[in-house]
């Protein structure tokens, strides 16, 4: 499984931005998909997964502001950024977290996301 994640940028306070994360390879609906961040000096963070099913999670802090979404047809998941904050600023990385037939986890490579205030 390959991940490639895109869609970041620069973007102002206040404005949106949409990620998308495409899965290449064999994906199952089991297959739980997600974006986690990680700003400069700080550790990798959970914002937000999606199961195949369309059960969603996601972080306190970006309730309300982010969401995720998949298309399973396309093996892709989305990141609607909303009302974004300088804090939102980070490199967002795209997660497959694997539970049949074995445990796994892929990631893509990440994506910046800077928010200028």
């Amino acid at each position: 499984v390959q991940l490639q994640a895109s869609g970041g940028g620069l973007v102002q306070a206040g404005g949106s931005l949409r990620l998308s994360c495409a899965a290449s390879g064999i994906i199952y609906l089991s297959d739980v998909m997600g974006w986690y961040r990680q700003g400069s000096g700080k550790q990798r963070e959970l914002v937000a997964t999606i199961t195949g099913d369309g059960t969603t999670n996601y972080a306190d802090s970006v309730k309300g502001q982010f969401t995720i979404s998949r298309d399973n047809a396309k093996n892709t998941v989305y990141l609607q950024m909303n009302t974004l904050k300088s804090e939102d600023t980070a490199v967002y990385y795209c997660k497959l977290h694997r539970i049949w037939p074995s445990v796994m986890d892929y990631w893509g490579e990440g994506t910046q996301v800077t928010v200028s205030s």
